[in-house]
């Protein structure tokens, strides 16, 4: 499992977009200083995930999954599992399972972006938290392949993420990469 350490560090020295991500920032950051923050039955406050944000080879689109148990378009990401060395490490592996995409390369500094968000109550599980820490990515080829928690997936050109059922933080870090 991942040490705090490291990610500590990272949320520490990151720039929140505006008022709501600096509050997912304080929340990440006193999330480390529990017991078992990775842990995916420590339900309250909750968990670390990983997201990553996969730009295409041109920077123009974002790709995009159909989440099965969100119903909804977002990024790739999932739990940090024992096995990952970091978060880093956690979002490399979950784009791969769910994208295919095994060769996407950073862009940029690391976290590109942070939200804390709701996950509803399912089957054992209780509603809960994930303090989900997002990268920036850029995938070197246009090639995917939805898999594991992906109905489908799909680029979607920047302008037009819009035009899709998403949520909020997603619009967020767009309007982040138009700004750029």
């Amino acid at each position: 499992m991942p040490t705090v350490p490291p990610l500590r560090a990272a949320l520490a020295a990151y720039t929140p977009a505006d008022a709501e991500e600096a509050a997912h920032q304080a929340a990440m950051l006193a999330l480390c200083d529990t017991a078992a923050p990775f842990a995916r039955a420590q339900w309250e406050p909750g968990h670390f995930t990983a997201s990553a944000f996969v730009l295409s080879p041109d920077s123009a689109s974002l790709l995009l999954i159909f989440h099965e148990k969100l119903l909804r378009w977002l990024q790739p990401g999932g739990h940090v599992e024992p096995e990952d060395n970091d978060v880093y490490a956690a979002v490399l592996r979950e784009v791969a399972e769910e994208t295919g995409i095994h060769d996407a390369e950073p862009v940029g500094a690391a976290p590109f972006d942070l939200d804390v968000h709701v996950i509803p109550a399912r089957k054992a599980d209780p509603a809960h938290r994930h303090f989900d820490v997002r990268v920036l990515l850029r995938a070197r080829t246009f090639d995917f392949t939805a898999a594991t928690d992906a109905l489908a997936a799909k680029w979607v050109p920047l302008g037009e993420v819009d035009r899709v059922e998403t949520d909020a933080s997603v619009m967020r870090a767009v309007r982040k990469l138009l700004a750029r």
